[in-house]
């Protein structure tokens, strides 16, 4: 497990990679702005220039306000939005991190038949949802479990992130059900690795790369795991 990340992390400054961080980044960025401009949009239609209040009388000024304060509000959420809106973005590009793994370590293997955009938008969206629902929860746990609260954030994100990146590395080659049998059976091995990945959620910046080193490590994993059972 640990060798597969290190050879991970070993690539990291391969320009496939480093493709996939930025396009991940990029989109996200430009997904958060054009959400800002169409809330900005909202404000501006429904906002009325002036408003009169009981022994306040009349306020004006509603537009700057209202958009400071969204603006205020954006910035908020994005610290807690970025890193899953730019694992969805990561997630449709993940095959080519996939390949480049393979390229480099496994260059005797055959080309992989490329997951389709459409399934590869419906993985990563479905990824998203259930990573933001179960990270809520953690939130909520954390007033709870107090000290514990680390411990269930990186077992209920590894959980999610083994099985995810394990079953993109698996599919491409043994198809999703395959895939799906080879994880249960290395439940564990997954699990552990998952946490690893989890471990540097928690830290900005190095979070953003933890799409594409989860799915090189997996690859690696994969491999191996499908080589023993062979």
């Amino acid at each position: 497990m640990f060798s597969a990340f290190f050879a991970a992390l070993g690539q990291l400054s391969d320009a496939r990679f480093l493709r996939v961080v930025l396009l991940g980044l990029a989109l996200s960025l430009a997904l958060l702005v054009a959400a800002y401009a169409g809330l900005i949009f909202v404000i501006d239609i429904f906002t009325p220039d002036t408003l009169t209040l009981p022994w306040v009388g009349e306020v004006e000024g509603l537009h700057t306000l209202l958009g400071w304060g969204s603006l205020a509000a954006m910035l908020v959420l994005s610290i807690f939005l970025m890193v899953p809106v730019a694992a969805a973005f990561s997630g449709l590009f993940l095959d080519t991190v996939a390949d480049a793994v393979e390229a480099r370590h496994y260059p005797h293997l055959p080309a992989a038949p490329r997951v389709p955009l459409g399934d590869a938008a419906i993985d990563a969206v479905n990824f998203t949802g259930v990573l933001i629902a179960v990270n809520t929860l953690a939130l909520v746990l954390w007033v709870v479990v107090g000290p514990l609260a680390p411990f269930v954030f990186w077992a209920l994100n590894g959980y999610l992130i083994g099985r995810e990146y394990f079953q993109l590395a698996a599919m491409r080659r043994l198809g999703r059900q395959a895939a799906r049998q080879l994880r249960r059976d290395n439940r564990l091995t997954v699990l552990a690795a998952g946490m690893l990945m989890a471990a540097p959620l928690t830290v900005p910046v190095v979070n953003l790369f933890i799409p594409v080193l989860g799915a090189a490590t997996f690859t690696h994993i994969f491999h191996r795991l499908n080589r023993t059972r062979a």
